[in-house]
């Protein structure tokens, strides 16, 4: 076709027309834009990210932890509870699922930056009005009408609103991430930590009948003096009355050790009989080295300090994407399709139709509706900086309160020997003092109680040391590694 064709250069012409319309619009909106017809100006964040050096964080390095620390402890039942444990907790599931939603979120902000097609057909048998727009002989008929169209729209993200928003939505998938991996590290120091409790209750059973047989032994002996005459009824009676006592504490620790097998069981997503015949000892959990100081690379093992930081960062793009809605926001808007008075006629050529235009929306009065708008975004970032520069300072004492603690409980430890050695001598010499008729029966009572504190003080202490050691690997952040760090 012939661009001297006086039907083409009229449609050129027309072309040209609406393009120098939409230059014309693009740069008027841009104009007002600058303006300024609604202002974010004075709304700014005023919360600043803590230095980690200024509340505690070493400049020293510590080795890194094994994201399996748990077989760090030499203990394979602990292992294959935790191994089930993560592997079946409805709880991790949940967090994965939340994972998978802001995953989805994310998803849904980057397709708002690219182009958007979609497609429709209509089509409609009506009764036009005799007394409308429509001209006999429609007005008063029954006729079929169709559309069968394809309607495209892109959005020129001119001013980052749909980049911060992806931005934001990157942000809180990141999060949901750590707050998994965070929901892992406290589930499996959670089956530790019950595992010990249930050693430690094992081994104060232990304690409870030994000091049973010691006290039925002194029973025996007691009766035999009140046979010679030698001792009356009421040590008697006291020396009855002990064992009962030692019974009732015997039965009080059986139920917490029934107790605390199903809470590992439920811990492990097992039936409550499933532990019921786990046995762990205290000696067999092996102790893991303790670091002396808080590590230089804390806030990058911590999964929650991660995801606090990664909420930051979708605070921000929050507030970037309500301040981009003071611009204007303009779309390329296009359609082409068919449309006709009868379907019969849908299909041919002269049924064709199509358009091309800007869309700009710009606003100018909003009675404060922006604005408030940006204020609760920019106080939803001063929040989230003030709770990630809260879980840096609560993670730096963690970590300080489990390496101290650590240290305290290994030189209580060996107090505690001298002391439980002490107390079992003194015991001894009490009954042979007993025996020989030099000393009553309260002083042997006195210091089998005395023997009985110790020991299971005793086995209270060993149980803290790793208690504290389990507590001393979620504060170091059992094992996470940030699979990116944050700017």
């Amino acid at each position: 076709m012939s661009l001297c064709n006086p039907e083409t250069r009229s449609r050129a012409q027309a072309v040209a027309r609406t393009l120098t319309t939409i230059v014309i619009a693009l740069t008027s909106t841009v104009v007002i834009a600058l303006a300024g017809c609604a202002s974010s100006s004075g709304i700014a964040p005023s919360a600043t990210l803590v230095d980690p050096a200024k509340v505690g964080v070493s400049a020293a390095p510590a080795a890194p932890l094994a994201p399996d620390w748990w077989q760090g402890f030499a203990d394979k039942d602990l292992a294959a509870l935790i191994d089930q444990a993560v592997a079946g907790s409805p709880s991790l599931r949940v967090a994965q699922a939340r994972v998978a939603r802001a995953a989805a979120n994310a998803g849904i902000a980057r397709a708002a930056e690219g182009p958007q097609l979609t497609g429709s057909f209509d089509a409609t048998r009506q009764r036009y009005t005799e007394n409308g727009i429509y001209p006999p002989p429609l007005a008063g008929s029954v006729n079929d009408s169709a559309s069968l169209q394809l309607n495209g729209s892109w959005e020129l993200d001119l001013f980052g609103r749909n980049r911060a928003a992806l931005d934001a939505a990157i942000g809180a998938q990141r999060a949901a991430e750590a707050d998994a991996a965070a929901a892992r590290v406290v589930l499996a120091v959670n089956v530790a930590r019950s595992y010990v409790q249930l050693a430690r209750l094992l081994e104060q059973r232990e304690v409870l009948q030994r000091s049973l047989t010691q006290r039925d032994q002194v029973l025996g002996l007691i009766r035999q003096r009140v046979s010679a005459g030698l001792d009356t009824t009421a040590e008697l009676y006291l020396g009855e009355g002990a064992l009962p006592e030692t019974r009732a504490q015997i039965e009080g620790t059986d139920e917490q050790i029934a107790l605390t097998r199903h809470a590992i069981a439920a811990l492990a997503a097992l039936p409550p009989d499933a532990a019921d015949k786990l046995a762990p000892r205290l000696s067999a959990v092996r102790a893991v080295p303790v670091p002396e100081l808080v590590p230089a690379d804390l806030l990058g093992r911590r999964a929650d300090i991660v995801a606090a930081r990664w909420r930051v960062e979708a605070a921000s793009g929050d507030v970037a994407a309500a301040r981009a809605q003071f611009y204007p926001n303009i779309n390329l808007v296009a359609f082409v399709g068919l449309s006709t008075l009868g379907l019969d006629r849908l299909l041919q050529a002269g049924s064709a139709q199509y358009g091309v235009g800007p869309a700009i929306r710009l606003p100018i009065f909003d009675s404060g509706r922006l604005r408030a708008n940006l204020s609760g975004r920019t106080a939803e970032l001063d929040a989230a900086i003030a709770g990630y520069n809260g879980s840096v300072i609560d993670a730096v004492h963690d970590v300080a309160d489990q390496i101290s603690s650590s240290r305290s409980l290994e030189r209580q430890l060996r107090e505690q020997g001298d002391a439980v050695a002490s107390a079992e001598r003194a015991y001894d010499v009490a009954t042979q003092r007993y025996r020989a008729g030099l000393a009553t029966y309260l002083t042997v009572l006195s210091a089998e109680t005395n023997v009985l504190a110790q020991r299971r003080l005793g086995v209270d202490i060993r149980a803290r040391t790793l208690d504290t050691q389990m507590l001393l690997v979620r504060a170091l952040g059992g094992g996470y590694v940030a699979p990116a760090a944050v700017s």
